[in-house]
Formats: C-alpha cells, sequence, structure tokens
C-alpha cells in the first residue's frame, strides 16, 4: 500500500493481481489511467504497474515476484522473488525483460548481523545491519 506524496491517493495491489488506486479520504476508486500516471508516489512497494513491468522476467508467473521497493532517492528498485533472489533495478523500470543485477543476502544469526550485497556494472550496494540482541 503506498500513498501519493500529497496524500490524496491510495495505491494497492490485489490478491488477483491488480494495481487499484483510490482517492483519500472518500474511497472512490480512480480509474482514469491519465490521472493515475499523473500521481507522484510518496513510496512505491507494488509488483504491478507500467512502471515496473521490467521487474518481470520472460518466464515469470505472476506470484513469482513477491516484493518491491523503491529507494528514497526514487531511483532505484529492489524487489524478491520465490526463488530467494534479491534484484537491483533502475527506477522506473518500463521496459520488458531488462537487464538487472542479483543481490546476495547473508544472515549470520551466530555473529548477530546481516549483510546485503548487490552488483551490477553500474551500481553496487552494500548494506550492514548489525543486531544487538
Amino acid at each position: 500500500m503506498d500513498f501519493s506524496a500529497d496524500s490524496s491517493y491510495l495505491q494497492v495491489s490485489t490478491g488477483s493481481y491488480k494495481r487499484q488506486v483510490y482517492e483519500v479520504p472518500s474511497g472512490k476508486q480512480l480509474v482514469d489511467q491519465a490521472v493515475i500516471d499523473r500521481i507522484t508516489w510518496a513510496t512505491w512497494t507494488s509488483v504491478l504497474g507500467d512502471e515496473v513491468i521490467g521487474i518481470w522476467s520472460r518466464h515469470a508467473e505472476k506470484a513469482d515476484v513477491n516484493c518491491a521497493c523503491v529507494s528514497h532517492s526514487g531511483i532505484n528498485l529492489v524487489t524478491g522473488d520465490d526463488f530467494g533472489m534479491v534484484k537491483l533495478f533502475d527506477f522506473p523500470c518500463p521496459e520488458k525483460f531488462v537487464r538487472t543485477c542479483f543481490c546476495m543476502v547473508t544472515k549470520r544469526s551466530t555473529v548477530d548481523f546481516r549483510i546485503l550485497s548487490c552488483f551490477s556494472r553500474r551500481h553496487m550496494m552494500e548494506i550492514f545491519s548489525f543486531l544487538n540482541l
């Protein structure tokens, strides 16, 4: 679920793989695609929409990509899928079957830290998370 930057709209992805946009606070569903295309979103966690068509591989099924999140800067998108892959894309990603970089996620509960490492020819990202238990 994502709110628009001005908090006037809310977008959700349904269990039937449809992206729906609603006006806030009336709850009226917005169906005019031209209006939807002009909305600036404060966050993006949907795996559906023209902005993320490229996250779907050529042989992907609807349920294969489980989650997505756009960076605070709005230029990168990270996805997670049924195969345990974390992938990094440019955002928006409107072209079908775009090349991506793959990420490696390492969790070490015995040492109490996590590492996320993503890389491609243009980008590299590492996130370290230390847990105090």
